[in-house]
């Protein structure tokens, strides 16, 4: 019960509404995932608590930024455990959820949860971003795009970017030191077809921890040759 109260009112926090369905899943998702991390290295976070926080709470901020909608589709570039992708398709059931993960065993545990979930309209990809934002039914497809992925904001954008339609957005999760990243990412931010719409600043609940959802609109195509080939855009990023 206890568990329950927390995510209640850190979701409420969050100007989040969220039912008891929703919160038997997510429950369900933290059992898995711990359960599953005894196989596979999903997460250095083994405490529920922290887990609420860290993972949940966490991913929930990109649907506070007020930019996912019922009936979009949204594509979540090297989900890893299913962060965030997967807790925004719990908290709205109404949206299209592509996960792309590189890494095999993280898609195997990531259809086992979907199929133990039951949720439907949920793609799961096991592949690298750079070959497929390249593919045909991939490439700007997407209203908005997702990475919580660790690497530099001008290499995100290069795996992200190419999947977004003009008017869609990449949310861009950091935290509270990505000013000087933000700034070498000026000229990939332009030469991919982005802009800077706005930065939207959370505390996640329960903690004093800073999250920023760097929202970058995507306003015109991105050129043909990017994203470029598997591992160019992290050993040679746009400057």
């Amino acid at each position: 019960m206890e568990e329950r109260i927390f995510l209640e009112n850190g979701f409420k926090e969050l100007n989040i509404r969220i039912n008891k369905k929703s919160i038997d899943e997510l429950l369900l998702f933290k059992d898995m995932l711990l359960e599953w991390n005894k196989k596979i290295n999903l997460t250095s976070i083994t405490d529920n608590q922290e887990i609420f926080i860290k993972h949940f709470l966490d991913s929930a901020t990109c649907m506070a930024t007020g930019y996912i909608r019922d009936g979009f589709e949204v594509v979540d570039i090297g989900t890893g455990a299913g962060f965030p992708g997967l807790v925004l398709k719990i908290l709205n059931n109404k949206i299209n959820i592509t996960l792309l993960d590189s890494l095999k065993k993280r898609t195997n545990y990531l259809e086992n949860l979907v199929t133990n979930l039951g949720l439907k309209n949920v793609e799961i990809i096991h592949g690298r971003a750079e070959e497929y934002g390249n593919k045909e039914g991939y490439r700007e497809k997407y209203d908005v795009a997702l990475s919580r992925a660790v690497a530099s904001i001008n290499v995100l954008l290069e795996y992200c970017l190419p999947y977004i339609k003009e008017g869609g957005y990449f949310l861009c999760q950091k935290g509270p030191n990505f000013k000087d990243e933000l700034k070498e990412a000026e000229k990939a931010i332009k030469v991919l077809g982005g802009k800077i719409n706005e930065i939207k600043e959370f505390i996640l609940p329960g903690s004093d921890i800073k999250r920023n959802i760097i929202v970058i609109e995507k306003i015109y195509k991105t050129p043909a040759k990017y994203p470029r080939k598997a591992g160019k855009p992290t050993s040679n990023p746009i400057k």
